[in-house]
């Protein structure tokens, strides 16, 4: 397996955690809803900058190899995949956070 595929396959699998934490906050908020609310926020946001991270080491990685003609075909796409990735990430923390603060104030 070469090393852009790892890196893709790691931003893939982080990119998906930064949305599943999330909602799993969403569907189970449980006793100090609030206080485990931040702790999902905050594994969320670092696996969506890590995600995005290896997608820096994967450009890197083509600009070292001098792969021009990958990093073309496939920037536009990158830049786009990465602005969907921040918002629904944002969204999905905002609307968990905003669960977890009605669960708190009814308890």
């Amino acid at each position: 397996m070469s090393i852009s595929s790892l890196l893709n396959l790691g931003s893939l699998l982080l990119g998906l955690t930064a949305w599943i934490v999330p909602i799993l906050a969403i569907k189970y908020p449980g006793k100090g809803a609030v206080k485990n609310c931040f702790s999902f926020i905050i594994v969320s946001f670092s696996a969506c900058v890590a995600s995005l991270c290896l997608q820096l080491f994967e450009i890197n990685h083509r600009v070292q190899i001098q792969d021009w003609s990958a990093l073309m075909d496939t920037i536009g796409s990158l830049i786009w995949v990465a602005v969907i990735l921040a918002v629904i990430t944002l969204v999905l923390n905002i609307r968990a956070l905003g669960i977890c603060c009605k669960k708190e104030t009814k308890d």
